[in-house]
C-alpha cells in the first residue's frame, strides 16, 4: 500500500467468536466476508462492495475482544524505533507477512494500542472514506493525557489539531493529517475514568435508528440513544455481542 506516511489503512477485530463477529457485522454494517489467502491464521477480509475494509479474527492471546487500527508508514523499523525513543512500546516487532506487508503491534505512551504497517500492494488502501457508506468514516483516541499524546503522534506521524470542540471533561480536538488535509478523528480526555484508554471507530451506515435498532436485537450493547454531533450527523457507540467496542455514524 502506497498510502502516505501517518494515513489510517486497515482496521481489525480481535475478538472471541470470529464466524459470529462476522454475522453481526455483516447484518449491521452491511459488511461481506471473504477468507483471506495463504493467511497464517483463520483471516476474514470484510468488504463494503468491491473494497477491503476490515479483517476478523479470533484472537490468539486471552486479552478482551477489540478493535485496532492500522496506520501506514513509509519504514516500519524506524518508526518502532521512534516510538521507543518517544516512551511508547512494543508488543509485536516488526514481522513481515508474506503478500501482505511489514508490520509491527505498538503502543502509545498512555497505553493506547494500535499497529503501524508498509503494505506489499502498490494499490492504496480504501478502508477509510470519510463519507462512503459501509467503511471507517471516523478515528476516535480516548487518553489519559491529549496534551502528550498529540505531541507523541505530532512526532511520529505529523498529525496536527484542527480546532477544539469544549466538553465537560476536556477539550474534543479535531485530528487532520496523513492521508490528506481534511479531518479524519479527534482525540479527548477519558470521561470516566474506567473507560479504556484507546482509539475507537466509527463506521458509515445508511440509517442511524435502524442500525441501533438491529444492534439491540442482535445482542450488542449501545452506551447511549442515537445523538446528533457537529456537522448534522447522528452517531452511537456500542459494545458487540462478544465485547468489542465500535461506533456507527449516519446522515442525519
Amino acid at each position: 500500500m502506497t498510502n502516505p506516511h501517518g494515513s489510517w489503512i486497515w482496521y481489525e477485530l480481535l475478538t472471541t467468536d470470529a464466524d459470529a463477529a462476522i454475522d453481526f457485522y455483516g447484518k449491521i454494517v452491511g459488511w461481506t466476508a471473504s477468507k483471506f489467502p495463504g493467511a497464517p491464521a483463520d483471516y476474514n477480509i470484510m468488504s463494503a462492495g468491491e473494497d477491503g475494509v476490515a479483517g476478523i479474527m479470533k484472537n490468539p492471546a486471552p486479552t478482551a475482544p477489540a478493535w485496532l487500527g492500522y496506520v501506514g508508514v513509509d519504514d516500519v523499523d524506524a518508526t518502532v524505533a521512534k516510538i521507543e525513543q518517544l516512551g511508547g512500546k512494543i508488543h509485536m516487532p516488526p514481522t513481515d507477512l508474506e503478500g501482505v506487508g511489514r508490520m509491527a503491534m505498538v503502543e502509545d505512551p498512555q497505553g493506547a494500542h494500535f499497529y503501524v504497517m508498509r503494505g506489499s500492494s502498490p494499490e492504496d488502501s480504501k478502508a477509510y472514506g470519510r463519507m462512503e457508506m459501509g467503511k471507517a468514516s471516523w478515528n476516535e483516541l480516548q487518553t489519559t493525557d491529549d496534551a502528550a499524546a498529540l505531541a507523541f503522534y505530532s512526532e511520529l506521524f505529523g498529525w496536527k489539531k484542527e480546532g477544539a470542540m469544549p466538553m465537560p471533561w476536556g477539550e474534543y480536538s479535531f485530528l487532520k493529517g496523513g492521508s490528506s488535509e481534511e479531518m479524519w478523528g479527534a482525540m479527548m480526555p477519558r470521561e470516566k475514568a474506567e473507560n479504556p484508554v484507546s482509539w475507537n471507530f466509527y463506521f458509515r451506515v445508511p440509517d442511524i435508528d435502524t442500525a441501533f435498532a438491529k444492534v439491540k436485537e442482535l445482542g450488542g450493547t449501545p452506551f447511549h440513544d442515537p445523538m446528533e454531533v457537529p456537522g448534522g450527523e447522528r452517531v452511537f457507540f456500542a459494545t458487540d455481542p462478544q465485547g468489542a467496542a465500535f461506533g456507527l455514524v449516519a446522515p442525519k
